[in-house]
């Protein structure tokens, strides 16, 4: 929650003529829904495409103060963001919630970039493996193999979102590795391969170069570093690897 209309564009002019020669790379930018419109106007034909922080799962109806996702669409957004941690933590969304926004997403040709990750106390309990596979099975129920390689997975630590702390390199690659194997138990090889795993939890431009490297992660949902162009364009280009490229 963060930037106004006025605020957004300004930050989106400094990263636009940043990146406006980087084409190996895929950039998504999800402000709120208030700046939608002025960042929509302001990336109109660069490189950046436009997401949302989160949706409803219906088109329309009587629900105050919610988006539906062919709003989302007419704004001209691409992606949108659904299960962020905090939208669990702090508005008590279920991962039924979570399996309804993405079917409704996914039926107006939306891509949803689904967040799944556990608690500081599920890890040091050991049920790290255990709490990944319930939420990613929840959020993918009745999704069909045609549609799933749309998604992008979202790995975010709990505990690492907001807190200075990090998964080490190690530790996030093992776990998109268990991800892409469940993916494919539930899909098939080839599909769990095209997939995008990407990692989300206090990303830095000092963390991001070591953990790009790591075979299984695809990229980042970058949270405040974001806010700051500077560290935005070094996590960016960190990604800008042969493995990323080819990816």
């Amino acid at each position: 929650m963060n930037k106004t209309p006025a605020e957004a564009r300004e930050l989106i002019l400094v990263l636009k003529e940043k990146f406006k020669k980087l084409n190996s790379v895929k950039i998504v930018i999800c402000p709120p829904f208030t700046s939608l419109a002025s960042v929509q106007s302001t990336l109109n034909g660069c490189n950046i495409s436009l997401g949302a922080q989160n949706v409803h799962w219906e088109n329309e109806g009587a629900f105050t103060g919610e988006v539906s996702p062919r709003m989302l669409l007419t704004m001209g957004c691409q992606y949108v963001i659904i299960g962020h941690s905090e939208r669990r933590n702090f508005f008590q969304e279920t991962d039924e919630m979570v399996n309804m926004k993405l079917k409704a997403v996914l039926k107006e040709s939306l891509a949803p970039i689904v967040c799944i990750g556990e608690t500081w106390q599920e890890r040091e309990a050991g049920k790290t493996e255990e709490v990944i596979e319930h939420q990613l099975k929840a959020a993918l129920k009745m999704v069909a193999l045609e549609d799933v390689e749309k998604v992008v997975i979202a790995y975010e630590p709990v505990w690492a979102i907001g807190t200075g702390k990090n998964a080490t390199p190690k530790q996030a690659n093992e776990i998109h590795a268990f991800i892409r194997e469940k993916l494919t138990t539930m899909y098939n090889k080839e599909t769990a391969q095209k997939m995008y795993i990407i990692y989300g939890g206090s990303v830095t431009p000092e963390s991001a170069d070591d953990l790009i490297e790591m075979p299984e992660i695809n990229g980042f949902l970058v949270g405040g570093a974001s806010l700051d162009p500077e560290a935005f364009e070094k996590i960016v280009r960190s990604s800008v690897t042969p493995k990323a490229a080819v990816k």
